[in-house]
């Protein structure tokens, strides 16, 4: 089996557009979430974690026409993650066989809605011809590939919240297994449409805003949270055998060093403890470590009523005793939840705490349920040494369970 890392990373979320702003804001506890603006006068305050990006420094008008905002976010993260994995060395053969594995939970929901609304809301005005392309869920990782140039395997996963924890891991085990050198892995997501929100609303779990302070409206782990806030951003990284780092001298800047994936099997929406135990332990087998050996948990931590109970008990169950030592955050209370990409940017948090030598905290949280009894990291972040290995969980609908460990590199290039 080969070793594989990490050689970029590039992050486009709501407190950050690219990887060293993103590690700033979650070293300062930076809040992202917001008061959404043009909400229809008939809906309540509506909040959630959008990234103020203007897109024409990047793309021209006729791009921005052409393609749904959630591939314009991937492309963006994707270049990033090729410029910091040294690009010029990224060139054939390693970028020419590279594999493209993407995460999305709605694709290009954006276009769909549009193309609804002309038709069923206008008289049945011409839908544009290329909704199909724009909305479908592999128009990300199918533009990420033309523009980068990868001629390997182009996957997209769709797994509700855990779609691109598990791109990343299914990338890992290719490379890992020999079917790939290099692969650009992650997820994209850009959700914040009136009738995805409305949808989200129906089924009672997003969290009412907080009037008073808006960008306090994501409270995980704590006595009056009151539920999700959905968030869009893209985050990818570009993993790599170590071999073919070493060949072309590129940075590791971690080891992607355990993945695992379960499925509960019991609820389409529940979460269960038993599931995640098993995902959290999958994980730890697959990197030879035990318990112990982690330093850092980023939980998913949806601020559900429900699940950072269950989240915290099956936490429990993996790390025994040690549960309690262990530091634990949900970043989501600062970029929201980004759904299908909410895997990758909190992959990446979880890197930047280990690479930077911080413990993210988990803010919002001034009285914790006292079903949560952790070690949260609450409010402000701390400064750390040594972080040697950091875990980061995805649990989703549908009972889609995965967990992602990354190991510091023992001998950075």
């Amino acid at each position: 089996m080969r070793q594989v890392c990490i050689t970029g990373i590039g992050i486009v979320s709501p407190i950050g557009h690219d990887l060293a702003a993103f590690s700033a804001s979650l070293q300062a506890g930076k809040s992202g979430i917001r008061l959404l603006d043009n909400q229809p006068a008939s809906r309540s305050p509506r909040v959630a974690g959008v990234v103020d990006l203007d897109l024409s420094q990047f793309y021209t008008p006729s791009q921005i026409s052409l393609l749904d905002r959630v591939s314009l976010l991937a492309l963006i993260a994707a270049k990033q993650a090729v410029a910091s994995a040294n690009e010029k060395t990224l060139e054939a053969p390693p970028m020419l066989q590279a594999g493209v594995y993407l995460g999305t939970g709605i694709g290009g929901i954006k276009s769909l809605e549009t193309a609804f609304e002309e038709h069923f809301l206008r008289d049945g005005k011409r839908i544009k011809p290329l909704t199909v392309v724009q909305a479908m869920n592999n128009a990300p990782a199918g533009h990420v590939a033309m523009e980068i140039g990868c001629h390997g395997p182009s996957l997209t996963f769709s797994t509700a919240c855990s779609s691109s924890a598990i791109a990343i891991g299914e990338a890992y085990r290719a490379i890992k297994h020999g079917y790939i050198d290099c692969a650009l892995a992650g997820g994209a997501e850009a959700l914040l449409t009136t009738g995805t929100i409305d949808a989200w609303e129906a089924l009672r779990t997003l969290a009412i805003p907080d009037l008073a302070n808006p960008s306090a409206s994501c409270k995980p782990f704590s006595l009056n949270r009151t539920g999700l806030v959905l968030a869009e951003g893209a985050a990818i990284i570009v993993l790599e055998s170590l071999d073919s780092a070493r060949r072309r001298n590129a940075p590791v800047l971690a080891m992607l060093s355990g993945y695992g994936a379960k499925t509960d099997a019991t609820h389409i929406t529940k979460p269960d403890a038993d599931g995640q135990t098993a995902t959290m332990r999958a994980a730890l087998a697959d990197a030879g470590l035990n318990p112990s050996d982690i330093g850092y948990l980023n939980a998913h931590g949806t601020a559900t009523l429900a699940g950072d109970v269950v989240e915290t008990n099956a936490v429990k169950q993996v790390f025994g005793n040690q549960a309690f030592a262990l530091p634990v955050s949900s970043t989501k209370s600062m970029h929201g939840h980004v759904m299908g990409a909410t895997g990758a940017v909190e992959f990446v948090a979880a890197l930047c705490a280990m690479i930077n030598n911080f413990l993210p905290p988990t803010i919002n949280l001034a009285e914790p349920d006292p079903a949560c009894d952790l070690d949260y990291v609450a409010n402000s972040a701390r400064p750390v040494d040594g972080l040697k290995h950091v875990m980061s969980n995805s649990f989703a609908f549908g009972g889609s369970n995965a967990c992602l460990i990354a190991s510091r590199a023992s001998k950075p290039l």
